[in-house]
């Protein structure tokens, strides 16, 4: 049984996904979060699992669109380089707030001394939640409670003062059993917009897909640029997705599909 053939039957949106970078690769630019829609969520941030193959399909699938492909994702840059070494990708981080260019060029967020002492802090006035997650991002921070919805209200709380001394420059995020205070200018809407004015990028119809709230302005972007948007998992009333895959296991296939249709036309050619 081919990865197509496995796509669940609710994937209708992955299998005109597939048809679309298979049979019009110049048309389209695609923009993937990580976490929730490349890779499965895991109670822990840590303890995510990259396929093997996963990396190898990626830039499979950037090279047959001319490297018109980027990950948008609320991790770090320099973490989302660790999953997918050895290959490097067009990437915005911190949910737009770290941005590195299909020319490699980068720009990345420094924390402030006030900020770094509030993340201590932070550490500091969770320690007595068991279960309760920090994750320092360097110019964000997040407080994952996955391991502990008990203290849903009580951490929401604790962040959203934390976000208030923090400043104007950075704004809480809520997510997926996670509350993080990020950078205010970080918008993943307006870092693909940023790279479909690049070179390789421009003139392309995106195609955005991911899972969670910091995603809808990138889904609202592709829209309102003619292009496609996909939620994967429920698509509850909130979202301005046009469609949904049904797990992330569905966009790996769909990626690795198209990946060996690539591969088997690149051969092709050579012999």
């Amino acid at each position: 049984m081919s990865e197509q053939e496995k796509l669940r039957p609710s994937d209708a949106a992955i299998r005109h996904l597939i048809r679309r970078l298979t049979d019009e690769p110049d048309r389209w630019a695609l923009f993937l979060d990580i976490d929730g829609t490349l890779l499965d969520l895991a109670a822990r941030p840590d303890d995510i699992q990259v396929p093997l193959s996963l990396p190898r399909d990626l830039n499979a699938v950037s090279a047959r669109l001319g490297g018109a492909l980027a990950l948008v994702t609320g991790r770090s840059l320099p973490y989302a380089d660790r999953l997918f070494a050895p290959f490097r990708f067009p990437i915005a981080g911190l949910h737009g707030a770290e941005l590195r260019s299909a020319d490699g060029k980068t720009a990345i967020v420094s924390a402030t001394p006030a900020f770094m002492r509030l993340k201590q802090r932070l550490v500091d006035q969770t320690a007595w939640m068991e279960g309760v997650l920090i994750e320092d991002k360097g110019a964000a921070v997040a407080a994952h409670y996955r391991l502990a919805p008990a203290y849903n209200t009580a951490l929401e709380k604790l962040m959203q003062d934390v976000a208030e001394e923090a400043g104007p420059d950075w704004v809480l995020q809520p997510g997926k059993m996670v509350f993080e205070i990020r950078p205010a200018r970080a918008d993943k809407g307006e870092a693909v917009a940023s790279y479909l004015e690049e070179p390789g990028f421009a003139g392309r119809l995106p195609i955005a897909i991911g899972d969670d709230l910091t995603d809808e302005s990138m889904f609202a972007l592709a829209n309102a640029r003619g292009g496609q948007s996909i939620r994967v998992g429920s698509l509850n009333p909130a979202t301005c997705a046009l469609s949904r895959a049904s797990s992330p296991s569905s966009v790996r296939s769909a990626l690795a599909t198209i990946a060996v249709a690539a591969t088997g036309e690149q051969q092709t050619a050579v012999s």
